[in-house]
């Protein structure tokens, strides 16, 4: 049943859905015409709140591209390629290569979605060159969608990050979040446990019949693989090179580490984040050199992020400065309870994130308006950041987003893995909302 419900998705889905900017084009437009409509700003007036608020997020973009493009690095280094290569080879069937590939990018996608997107995508290529007899394409789409069941878990999920992080742009609101009333916390920690299980469980029901497998095709995947030895000659060289100064780099980068952690303890933020997985990719690859081939072959994959995140900063401008966030607030709380308030803002989040395609984006415009709808209950903050940070990582198996990365590392189109991610999506919508109603009622 599961596996002709897929097909059926795959169908339908292809043929209406837009690619991701046309969506923060849209939801732009949205935005700039509720503002005339349900407040008194003009069309002038719209246009300056866009603007204005257009190159907000500069910061948080370049640190959500550092977590997607360290992470491939990452993965892209001697030791860890060598160890994903070893593993890749135990599995024997399609049922056993399915369990390994889910497996391995939930536990990448818990240190980090950018690693687990990526090291997700590249162990599904890994395995599918030895079992002939898995099918590529769900391989990569369950590469995928385990990493979205366990983000709510993950140390590096946005939002519950962003409000631990002084100086955060709602700090003067709800001040600062610890983790463990986040990802911590039991409704976090139940939402990936169950959430994982239950995808295992689909997608071992949605396996192709033998039949209709399409395997790998054994041709490299379209990439040149160069073996040949470079040893450096020239001063210049040398110095890219050299592992005197890529070490002592390192060591200068744990030194700080240690010192944080001793006045901080393990207080986890985007920006140590992303210094600790700069400096654990320095030291794998071993040469400066090495590590920054590996960053630039990265960069494309974070073109996506670069170009939208501006718009939503120019949205975030929009709903602020006229005075939306206000009303939608309001007209929120008058159809919520203290006991419908979490379903609904994760329902809330999963419709936002169709239009609003990244967490961050995401929390800088909801975030605010569900902080400011809480008030009206005795409620913690902490319940929106987790709601609106499962609601937004649900339906990013409707869209296409953040699989993009995978795709081109797969040469797949996006196609071949929708029906099994619309799924996967219903599933864990279902379950999310039940622990989302049910979990802080027990805690």
């Amino acid at each position: 049943m599961l596996r002709a419900f897929s097909n059926q998705f795959r169908i339908v889905i292809e043929r209406f859905l837009p690619n991701a900017f046309i969506f923060a084009i849209l939801l732009t437009f949205i935005t700039l015409i509720m503002g005339m409509i349900f407040t008194d700003s003009s069309l002038l007036n719209m246009t300056e709140h866009w603007y204005s608020g257009f190159w907000n997020f500069l910061a948080f973009t370049t640190q959500m591209i550092l977590i997607l493009i360290t992470g491939y690095a990452l993965v892209k280094a001697p030791p860890v390629e060598k160890l994903l290569i070893r593993v890749a080879s135990k599995p024997k069937s399609q049922k056993s290569a399915l369990i390994a590939t889910i497996l391995v990018a939930a536990a990448a996608g818990y240190l980090s979605w950018g690693l687990g997107f990526v090291l997700g995508a590249l162990f599904a290529i890994e395995v599918a060159k030895r079992v002939p007899q898995a099918d590529f394409r769900i391989l990569i789409a369950a590469a995928y969608t385990s990493v979205i069941a366990i983000l709510p878990a993950s140390i590096t999920l946005t939002a519950p990050l962003l409000v631990n992080t002084p100086d955060h742009s709602l700090e003067d609101a709800i001040g600062l979040i610890p983790l463990s009333q986040t990802i911590f916390s039991p409704t976090m920690l139940l939402a990936a446990g169950v959430g994982l299980v239950i995808i295992i469980l689909a997608y071992l029901k949605m396996m192709p019949k033998k039949e209709d497998v399409i395997p790998f095709n054994h041709q490299e995947n379209g990439e040149v693989v160069n073996t040949k030895k470079i040893v450096p000659h020239t001063a210049a060289e040398k110095m890219n090179n050299s592992k005197i100064i890529n070490y002592a780099l390192v060591a200068l980068g744990v030194l700080w580490l240690v010192m944080y952690v001793i006045q901080n303890g393990f207080n986890l933020e985007l920006n140590i984040l992303n210094f600790a997985f700069i400096i654990l990719g320095l030291a794998l690859h071993g040469s400066p050199s090495s590590y920054i081939n590996a960053i630039t072959d990265g960069m494309p994959s974070a073109g996506g992020i670069l170009l939208q995140f501006p718009f939503y900063g120019g949205i975030m401008g929009m709903m602020a400065g006229s005075g939306l966030i206000s009303i939608i607030a309001q007209a929120f709380v008058s159809v919520s309870n203290e006991f419908t308030f979490p379903v609904l803002s994760f329902l809330a989040a999963a419709i936002v994130n169709i239009f609003v395609p990244s967490a961050g984006g995401q929390w800088q415009v909801q975030g605010p308006i569900m902080i400011e709808a809480i008030q009206t209950f005795n409620l913690h903050p902490s319940v929106v950041v987790n709601t609106v940070s499962m609601g937004d990582t649900v339906t990013n198996l409707l869209q296409p987003f953040f699989a993009l990365p995978a795709l081109g590392l797969a040469r797949l189109e996006l196609k071949d893995i929708w029906g099994y991610c619309l799924v996967s999506m219903v599933l864990l919508l279902i379950v999310n909302a039940i622990i989302v109603t049910v979990v802080p009622l027990i805690f």
